[in-house]
């Protein structure tokens, strides 16, 4: 279990953590969001003890993390640094053997990692032949090849197109179910949604959301509204009360309302000549709720 408690960071008059809170079990992945600056990458710091904090611990299973707890952290960082003239085998040995990995085992490991990410390459290939997206897959291996405990994803996601993100939110899911616990940024909302089991937002380094993703959604009430009626037209539903914005999707209707009751009466007069192709009332998105909360004053 890995426990912050209270941490705390400032760059002179900057407040760049203050008073972050939270614990992460075994078999858990927590979203950390946030606007640039908001304090993610220091926390992250944070806790590797690239920098120290002002206030407050950081303990995995109630101890302070060592050297040894450290070598069982797999660290994926948001600068992407790899050394060009080396070739691909020679870099993710190498920080394998620095996590306590057999050079043996890192090798005939190695190849297995670039079939499952579908790295475009060979081991022995030089870093500076591969594509950027490649090279990607090629540090998110050196974080996860010697099977780490505990693993912080920097934008992870960053620069990828859908397949290869999928590839990643694989990979993260296979960590989750072998017990590993996972923080990752993102500011894609929805591998945010799709992957964390809690969720953990940051302004300005003070939290602002913070707890199981489902229940920080439903918190907001269900306020979005989906059908499809061949009945109602847009200014129809736009007439109806409690709705405050209606916009065509894909092939409905999206309503926005002032509460989550007045679904009740659209149900009952969108349906009251019986059956309509969709009707799902749900919360905001995560990606309207950080536009909410970005927008919303200290």
């Amino acid at each position: 279990m890995i426990t912050l408690s209270h941490l705390s960071k400032s760059f002179g008059d900057h407040r760049a953590v203050s008073d972050l809170s939270v614990t992460l079990k075994p078999g858990e992945v927590l979203g950390l969001i946030g606007q640039n600056g908001a304090g993610k990458t220091t926390t992250f710091r944070m806790i590797l003890n690239f920098i120290e904090a002002d206030k407050g611990t950081i303990s995995w299973d109630n101890q302070p993390i060592d050297a040894h707890k450290r070598r069982l952290i797999g660290f994926l960082p948001e600068e992407r640094g790899l050394y060009q003239k080396q070739t691909i085998e020679e870099q993710v040995v190498y920080l394998a053997q620095l996590h306590g990995m057999e050079k043996s085992a890192a090798k005939a490991t190695l190849k297995d990692w670039m079939d499952r990410l579908q790295v475009v390459g060979n081991p022995g290939d030089l870093v500076q032949t591969l594509s950027k997206g490649n090279a990607q897959k090629i540090q998110m291996i050196m974080a996860l090849i010697f099977d780490p405990d505990f693993v912080i994803l920097d934008e992870p996601f960053s620069g990828l197109d859908p397949v290869n993100a999928g590839i990643f939110m694989d990979e993260i899911k296979r960590l989750k179910d072998r017990g590993a616990m996972i923080i990752f940024s993102s500011h894609n909302m929805d591998n945010v949604n799709q992957i964390s089991d809690q969720l953990l937002m940051l302004k300005k380094g003070k939290t602002v959301l913070q707890g199981p993703v489902q229940a920080i959604r439903e918190s907001f009430g269900r306020t979005r509204l989906y059908l499809e009626t061949d009945e109602f037209n847009q200014a129809d539903l736009a007439a109806m009360a409690g709705v405050t914005s209606v916009t065509k999707q894909d092939g409905g209707f999206l309503l926005k309302l002032t509460n989550e009751e007045a679904g009740h009466a659209i149900f009952d007069k969108v349906t009251a000549n019986g059956y309509i192709p969709a009707f799902s009332q749900q919360p905001p998105t995560l990606a309207e709720i950080f536009k909410t909360e970005v927008s919303t004053n200290d």
